[in-house]
């Protein structure tokens, strides 16, 4: 049962700042996002391409989808139809899939391009030297 009222609480004080609330779905059953969209919040961040797809028939069009996770090039037609934003674009073959996918649909998709600061190569990201270069093309 999602805790309705720490929502408003952090929501109350993320008015200050104008920042919006991305709240973290995963593994959460449509039922409970329902709840949380019925208290009026909007914005469902989802990291599993699959679990995503899977709950959007079952939540109204109202829902803003937010892909958070890192996404395979072969995977984006499946969120491009419906996906609010994009969260970590990290290569010009995905961002290119992207552009293709919403061209298909007829909409624009919005990314977040993901730039890779940490020492882990385990993470994904644009390398902040190549940064530059890859805004250009």
């Amino acid at each position: 049962m999602p805790d309705l009222i720490k929502l408003d609480a952090i929501l109350s004080e993320l008015k200050k700042f104008n920042a919006r609330l991305v709240a973290v779905s995963k593994t959460k059953p449509a039922g409970e996002i329902q709840q949380v969209l019925q208290h009026g919040h909007h914005d469902f961040g989802e990291n599993y391409v699959q679990e995503l797809v899977d709950k959007h028939p079952q939540l109204p069009d109202s829902v803003n989808w937010h892909f958070i996770g890192h996404l395979q090039t072969n995977k984006v037609k499946q969120l491009a139809g419906f996906v609010h934003l994009i969260h970590g674009i990290d290569s010009l073959k995905a961002l290119s899939e992207v552009n293709k996918q919403g061209i298909h649909f007829n909409r624009v998709i919005d990314v977040l391009i993901q730039v890779h600061i940490a020492n882990e190569e385990s993470k994904f990201g644009v390398p902040p030297d190549d940064i530059n270069r890859f805004m250009d093309q």
